[in-house]
């Protein structure tokens, strides 16, 4: 597995610090400057994915639409552990927002749910989460925004909701929104993201 490539922008002394995390095909800067439209003085540190599904980046593998390989998942999310783990105790901040779209979302959801202590907020757009995770009660007090698409075909409603029950299980109160379309990012979205990240 090689070293991450990430962008970063270094934020205030004491300022939050924020990981973004890329859809397939994305890159490192698909939400690294959107941070610091809502705080200005943020720390911001953006991982691209390290694997090629024909051409198109992604934080780990998969077989099929909605079909992970579950072993490349587990590899990846401890080496994207380790890398936000080393990278919050570089940067010393108390606040640490995680905020993932599609792809990036999963990898996010899977790095919270092995170790929720990386971080205080976690914003999911379009997550899809096709396994039953194991109980993670330390992820109560975590700030958490889902937001998904009532007809999104890549992230079914039915999955999303399932991990929404999941997470109450955990004993946290996921905000949510949900918008009429698909797998796209709606404004409704954006400002709903502005609105999480400035509270």
């Amino acid at each position: 597995m090689t070293e991450l490539v990430f962008a970063e922008t270094e934020g205030a002394p004491g300022a939050p610090l924020v990981f973004t995390f890329h859809g397939t095909g994305g890159s490192e800067r698909q939400f690294h400057d959107f941070p610091r439209q809502v705080i200005p003085e943020a720390h911001v540190i953006s991982p691209r994915g390290d694997v090629s599904e024909g051409g198109a980046l992604r934080f780990f593998r998969r077989t099929g639409e909605g079909v992970y390989d579950m072993e490349d998942l587990s590899a990846r999310t401890d080496a994207m552990t380790r890398f936000l783990a080393a990278a919050k105790a570089r940067v010393g901040a108390r606040r640490v927002i995680g905020l993932g779209y599609s792809n990036g979302a999963n990898i996010l959801a899977a790095v919270a749910m092995r170790s929720p202590d990386i971080f205080t907020d976690i914003a999911l757009m379009h997550p899809l989460i096709p396994w039953t995770p194991a109980p993670q009660p330390e992820l109560s007090g975590t700030r958490i925004l889902v937001t998904a698409g009532e007809r999104d075909p890549i992230c079914p409603a039915p999955q999303t909701e399932a991990l929404l029950d999941w997470l109450r299980a955990q004993d946290t109160e996921p905000e949510t929104l949900w918008h009429p379309g698909g797998h796209e990012i709606v404004q409704a979205e954006v400002e709903a993201l502005a609105r999480f990240l400035a509270e």
